[in-house]
């Protein structure tokens, strides 16, 4: 496996990335090197193809298999949900792969844990993180669940008490005796410190206090003014050292929300921490992602669950369940990518979105595929290459 960047690494001041990954300078470097341009008699040629743009990708009607260029970048699959397109793609052999790596839509206990998978093999926290992550756990044993809040300031007392409901279902389902050890991330300081009272009563608390962490090697770091209310000043380390200890929980990952509950952010530190928790059968069976959604929220039946790369969306459209008490929902480690699987519907702008790349839906969610067809017919194969000069 290779994961290809063009320039630095992402985020390399808080990220370690494995020796599997290479820069696309690295790679050019390797190609001069071992003479690959005379050995195969071709240049080093990338092809990129564009997400983002629907008149110009080839992620459903072009088969990728039989493309001749070394390298393909897919630019623009900022969540689960691009890389799942590869599910409808109109080539049979698209589609297998893409049920190898992604399981069945229709049966959700079927999906691996790619992105959690990938995440164990390819990346890491940096040193200063990891010191970071150790100085809160304080030489003891991991926590048992990790609590993410995605608040932007809200301090919505249902979400709450929601989540401490969703806490102690945990708990209980996963049979965790004395007080368990809770960590609890958020982007919003202040609810950390409000919340940690309540919890306090039946579990032991830990939580990152940038403030009080010395000798960290972000201080040098260039501070800007932008929302500084939530994790603190950009850029915000705060938010990777959180996202690395909540992902050291050893049995469940609970996400709550004021208003968008299971977002990406939460969905990733629950797949890292599953591939932590494999069994000797290595099924992760006992390992727990759950959400937690106050009544509010359900009073709509999820419509304001929005986002692509959001688990439950999938669920807010006429299908959804209107008017219910609070939740505390198993939530699958990949989030689904389509929206025709059972009991789920999409909202009216994601069949407008989805329209864009010659998908059309009923108002179940069930893919028309003889239009996709169509669709793929009537349409050129955009070829985007780049060459790059040895």
């Amino acid at each position: 496996m290779v994961v290809c960047f063009r320039g630095k690494y992402p985020f390399g001041d808080y990220i370690s990335y494995s020796n599997y990954t290479f820069t696309m300078n690295e790679i050019k470097h390797l190609w001069r090197e071992n003479g690959c341009e005379t050995k195969y008699g071709r240049q080093l040629v990338m092809r990129t193809d564009d997400f983002e743009k629907p008149a110009q990708t080839n992620v459903l009607c072009s088969n990728w298999k039989e493309w001749k260029q070394p390298i393909i970048w897919f630019q623009g699959t900022t969540d689960a949900v691009a890389a799942q397109f590869f599910l409808k793609n109109v080539h049979s052999q698209m589609r297998n792969a893409a049920f190898d790596l992604f399981g069945d839509p229709q049966v959700l206990g079927s999906q691996p844990n790619v992105f959690g998978e990938i995440m164990r093999v390819l990346v890491s926290p940096s040193k200063d993180v990891e010191a970071a992550v150790n100085w809160v756990i304080g030489g003891g044993e991991n926590p048992d669940i990790s609590l993410h809040m995605r608040m932007l300031m809200n301090r919505s007392i249902r979400a709450v008490q929601a989540a401490l409901h969703c806490i102690k279902k945990a708990i209980e389902s996963q049979h965790l005796m004395s007080r368990p050890k809770v960590v609890v991330v958020s982007d919003t300081p202040t609810l950390v410190e409000s919340i940690v009272p309540n919890i306090s009563e039946f579990a032991q608390v830990i939580y990152f206090d940038y403030k009080k962490f010395k000798g960290n090697a972000f201080e040098d770091l260039p501070k800007k003014d932008f929302r500084v209310k939530d994790w603190g000043p950009a850029p915000r380390w705060v938010a990777f050292v959180d996202f690395f200890l909540a992902s050291r929980a050893k049995y469940a990952v609970v996400s709550g929300a004021h208003r968008r509950v299971g977002t990406t952010y939460a969905q990733l530190i629950a797949a890292l921490a599953a591939t932590r928790n494999l069994g000797e059968n290595s099924t992760g069976s006992s390992f727990s992602f759950l959400s937690s959604f106050q009544s509010n929220i359900l009073t709509e039946g999820l419509k304001n669950q929005i986002g692509w790369g959001h688990v439950w969306n999938r669920y807010a459209g006429q299908l959804s369940c209107h008017n219910q008490t609070n939740q505390c929902a198993f939530t699958p480690i990949l989030p689904p990518g389509w929206w025709d699987g059972l009991m789920q519907s999409p909202i009216p702008k994601d069949i407008n979105r989805l329209a864009a790349y010659g998908i059309t839906l009923s108002v179940l969610g069930t893919v028309d595929f003889d239009s996709l067809q169509n669709h793929c017919s009537s349409r050129k194969n955009v070829e985007r290459t780049i060459t790059f000069n040895l």
